[in-house]
Formats: structure tokens, C-alpha cells, sequence
């Protein structure tokens, strides 16, 4: 299955994209990125993915995947023997790093996002709350999965690493609102797994420039409140 033409439809704010780029990248995979304007979705993007209608997708040979921690599952998969291997090749292991990328979407990312979009004071408040218990958990899952090594996958990048290394853009949106989730009182492990994943090569080719990501959450959040007020 390994080999052939892919393509990647996604934006550039996006983490979601962003993280199949990662993992991509860690691969040492070649592709084609394909911008999406999601105010005018291409007829490519809506026969891709006609369910959600949404980035990112990665298109293999022709073949569309959907949903980035799937994509990233899949890329491993289909290229075994090119590149890190991402994925544990324990199976319990595997499953753990699975749990803990889901709890990255579904817990940690959900709740951050809710510190930009919550309607009221009290909303943002409890979504800060949230997240900071999120992080917490997640300083406990990199010492238990790190055993004591620099990444969540032990001496080299791994799924985790790849999952919540992709809000490493957002994290540094979120400074600039004066709201760090992983800082080195809190979360010393994770301040500093920061750092050394910030640092490497294949991410830094990846990470969008935080001023403009930072003027672009500006924009998206004016528009949303217009769009609440005329309602």
C-alpha cells in the first residue's frame, strides 16, 4: 500500500491539519498541500469528505481518509518501514496512546477552545478551569508514557506527541490572552516536552506564524460575536 500520490486538503490554521502535516513531516513523506478556502469549499473537498465536509483530508492514491487522528493512524499504517514509527508496537501501549490522544480532542481541546468562544465571563472561567484540570491529566500521562525519556513516545516522537504537539500554534495564540495551560509551576513536564517538540525541525517547517494566527482568531471571534448579535 506504502507509496504513491499524496495530497492533503486542509488550511493553514487549522491544528488538525496541522497535525497530519506533523506526521507527515516525522515520516519524511512527500506530498502535495492543497489550501481550503472554507468559506467556498472546493468540489474536492465536498466529494472527499461528504459527511462532515471538513479538514482535513488526506487523499491517497486517489482514495480520501478523513479526521486527523485517523489520518495519522493511517499514515503509519500504510507506510510501515519509511520513517519513526509513531504508533507503540505494544499493543497495550498502543491503546493507551490512543486513549490519551482522544482525551487530547475531546477534554483538553474542547474546553481550550471554549476560553476563546465562551458567550459569557463565567463561561470562559469554567472553560480555563477545565483545561487546566485537562493539562493536569496530561502531565500525569507524560510521565507515565515518557518513563522518564524527552517525548510521550519515549526517545522519539510518537502519536501523542504528535497529537498534542499540534496545538503548539494554539498554545502560543493563548499566551498572548495571558492564558499559558502548561507552564513550568503547574505543568513542569509538559512546559518543557513544549519546548524540546517546538524546537524540532519537522515542526517548525509547520507551525504558522503566531501574529498572523493571532490577528486570524481576532477576525474569526469579531465575526462570531457580530453573528450573535444579530440574531
Amino acid at each position: 500500500m506504502a507509496g504513491g500520490e499524496l495530497k492533503l486538503l486542509g488550511t493553514w490554521a487549522s491544528p488538525f491539519a496541522m497535525r497530519v502535516k506533523l506526521a507527515l513531516n516525522f515520516k519524511g513523506l512527500s506530498y502535495d498541500n492543497i489550501e481550503e478556502d472554507l468559506r467556498n469549499k472546493s468540489d474536492l473537498l465536498i466529494s472527499s469528505n461528504p459527511v462532515h465536509k471538513k479538514v482535513p483530508v488526506l487523499i491517497h492514491n486517489g482514495k480520501p481518509i478523513c479526521e486527523s487522528r485517523i489520518i495519522v493512524e493511517y499514515i503509519d499504517e500504510a507506510f510501515v518501514g519509511t520513517g519513526p514509527s509513531l504508533l507503540p508496537a505494544d499493543l497495550y501501549e498502543r491503546a493507551i496512546a490512543r486513549f490519551w490522544a482522544a482525551y487530547i480532542d475531546n477534554k483538553l481541546l474542547a474546553s481550550w477552545f471554549q476560553t476563546f468562544t465562551g458567550k459569557t465571563e463565567e463561561e470562559k472561567a469554567e472553560a480555563v478551569k477545565q483545561t487546566l484540570a485537562a493539562a493536569e491529566h496530561m502531565e500525569a500521562a507524560f510521565k507515565e508514557c515518557s518513563k522518564g525519556k524527552p517525548f510521550f513516545g519515549g526517545n522519539s516522537v510518537g502519536y501523542v506527541d504528535v497529537t498534542l504537539g499540534s496545538l503548539v500554534a494554539l498554545v502560543r495564540t493563548s499566551e498572548t490572552y495571558d492564558f499559558k495551560p502548561f507552564d513550568a509551576t503547574r505543568s513542569p513536564l509538559l512546559n518543557a516536552w513544549l519546548e524540546r517538540f517546538a524546537a524540532l525541525d519537522a515542526v517548525k517547517t509547520v507551525v504558522p506564524d503566531t501574529d498572523r494566527l493571532v490577528d486570524y482568531a481576532k477576525t474569526r471571534l469579531a465575526e462570531a460575536a457580530a453573528a450573535v448579535s444579530n440574531n
